[in-house]
């Protein structure tokens, strides 16, 4: 009997574990109040303080930054850039926060088209003690074919602009001492696509960022940091995936060996009824399906198409911690006008399509949460609370609104898994910053991040991330990286971090730290840049769940205990006292 009733209570339990695994909770008012309108566009820590802030565009001619507060809400609307500052029509595309001067404080970079032409234009607003200068708005010169790509060319850890120009011409530009510079970028010509997906990431695991270009074809290029430069190393694949309509690229390490995959959303059809997801390892030339069922029992879901403004991407991100990249992507209904944000989750294959990867994407089609928001438009993975868990942001059209409408989610994970959180600073100072400066806003495109460490079977684990790799088109890209560890609490064996190097250098900026604990925030200082072995990490520990149920759990031992001794003493003293009153009236035979 007592084995059935255990039983139960076993499932029971179970099933809640399960429920709330993947359970969301709805904290738009707690994040935005009413202030939840307008187009998320990039995430960065404008006010130096180790909090994320987010940049939102509102009405494609204002930028509004929510700066993270303790108390609710907890993103209020801090820093505006009002229409009046850019020339008439004016329609903005994009933000990039970022150091581009040098000075270890968060400038911003917007990209704009004006009065409907198709060419890019750049404005940056310098930064000073948390502040923008509005007045001294920079607008580069040069104008760009499309979006640019923030990257750090010269590996001096400073982002620069990277783009096809007008006249076309394939050009790098530098703001030194806030100076506009440009410059030929590749040794030979490059015809892009619009819109691109280029990267800025490690495509041969020595820890050096490397240039991917998305070309016309649609063929993609790997340009290897080598060789004091850029160097066009092969055009894969030789035959693209069989799609009408091809989406974003996006980097990750989809299968835990270190090294990152290249993923391509596709539509099949030219109607865009019929997607799916190829991946193409590091270095192979074939495509690997990792998801192409879309149909939930009688319903086929499909990609939309996209936009050049918004064109069809995937937003990553290791929502359960496990060690391996989950996705979040709008669909919509191919039989109805339905459209909604869905969560792939990455698990083991289980067709044939992919058993050379040995990963696959499975939809979560019962996301109720996810489900209830209709219209969406965009889903990315943001850290809401900064315990290490990313939560998720959804973006929907509202009728009779101009503006999107922001959801807030926040993630209810209860496995307990563990993760390591890493963010890579640009470290032109470290505790010595012009007017004492905290150097954590800098947003730093280009290191690469990656972990081995042994879970609690005894194999070995890895995992590996790109910062910042990609910028434009709404990447929605966070300024660290969160890598999942599991259910393993093992110490992280070896943590590597490496930065971009300057042409002509050929050491590897790379360094090793060990016996990284779990749950930990890491925030690498690479200084000097061109001596690893004095690179600081200040840790920020991350309290989990288990910390907080072993104390419970401890203290629930200590009152049983507690509570053990008080009954034991009492009934000794009881005892005590009973043997007294005996012994005050025993008859004494030896007083007669």
């Amino acid at each position: 009997m007592w084995i059935f009733k255990f039983n139960i209570l076993a499932f029971l339990f179970l099933f809640v574990g399960q429920y709330n695994t993947f359970a969301l909770q709805d904290v738009t008012a707690d994040l935005f109040g009413s202030e939840n309108f307008g187009t998320v566009a990039a995430f960065g820590d404008f006010y130096a303080d180790k909090q994320t802030d987010i940049f939102i565009i509102r009405e494609q001619s204002e930028l509004v930054i929510f700066l993270a507060d303790s108390k609710t809400p907890y993103f209020k609307p801090k820093v505006h850039i009002t229409k009046d500052i850019f020339p008439k029509d004016t329609v903005l595309t994009g933000v990039v926060p970022g150091d581009y001067d040098g000075d270890s404080q968060m400038d911003v970079l917007l990209t704009a088209q004006i009065n409907s032409q198709s060419t890019t234009t750049v404005f940056i607003f310098w930064g000073h003690n948390q502040t923008l200068d509005i007045n001294g708005m920079l607008t580069l010169s040069k104008s760009f074919a499309d979006q640019p790509l923030v990257m750090d060319f010269d590996g001096d850890m400073i982002p620069d602009i990277f783009g096809v120009t007008s006249p076309p011409s394939t050009e790098v530009c530098r703001l030194t001492n806030r100076a506009e510079a440009c410059q030929n970028a590749l040794g030979s010509p490059v015809k892009m696509r619009i819109p691109h997906s280029n990267a800025f990431i490690d495509l041969n695991k020595d820890f050096t960022a490397d240039l991917f270009l998305t070309t016309d074809g649609p063929k993609f290029e790997t340009w290897i940091n080598k060789d004091r430069n850029f160097t066009r190393a092969e055009v894969m694949p030789t035959e693209p995936p069989p799609a009408s309509i091809v989406g974003q690229s996006s980097f990750v390490d989809f299968d835990g060996d270190g090294y990152q995959d290249h993923l391509l959303p596709v539509c099949v059809d030219e109607a865009c009824k019929q997607s799916a997801i190829y991946l193409a390892k590091s270095g192979s030339k074939e495509w690997v399906s990792v998801l192409s069922d879309f149909h939930q029992r009688e319903t086929v879901w499909s990609f939309m198409p996209g936009k050049p403004s918004q064109p069809l991407a995937l937003h990553l991100g290791d929502y359960n911690l496990d060690g391996f990249p989950d996705a979040l992507v709008v669909l919509h209904n191919t039989s109805g006008s339905g459209q909604q944000a869905f969560l792939l989750e990455n698990v083991p294959c289980n067709s044939a399509s992919c058993r050379s990867v040995g990963r696959m994407f499975h939809i979560h089609w019962d996301q109720s949460d996810l489900g209830a928001i209709q219209n969406a438009v965009m889903a990315t993975f943001f850290d809401i609370y900064e315990d290490g868990i990313l939560d998720m942001l959804v973006l929907s059209q509202a009728e009779g609104k101009n503006d999107l409408i922001i959801h807030a989610l926040k993630n209810n994970f209860e496995a307990d898994a563990y993760f390591v959180k890493v963010m890579v600073l640009s470290g032109l100072c470290s505790n010595d910053c012009p007017e004492d400066v905290k150097p954590f806003g800098v947003n730093q495109p280009g290191p690469y991040v990656m972990y081995t460490t042994v879970d609690s079977n005894g194999e070995v684990k890895n995992a590996s991330a790109g910062q910042l790799s990609q910028s434009a088109h709404f990447s929605l890209q966070l300024p660290y990286t969160v890598l999942g560890l599991g259910r393993s609490a093992n110490f992280l064996d070896h943590l590597f971090v490496g930065i971009p190097r300057p042409s002509g250098e050929t050491d590897i900026r790379k360094q090793e730290w060990t016996a990284i604990i779990p749950n930990s925030q890491l925030i690498v200082i690479p200084f000097p840049h061109n001596e690893p072995h004095s690179w600081s990490a200040k840790l920020y520990l991350t309290p989990s769940n288990s910390v907080l149920l072993t104390a419970i759990a401890l203290i629930g031992v200590c009152v049983f205990i507690l509570v053990i001794i008080g009954i034991l003493h009492w009934q000794e003293k009881k005892a005590d006292d009973r043997e007294k009153r005996q012994e005050a009236h025993r008859f004494h035979f030896d007083a007669m």
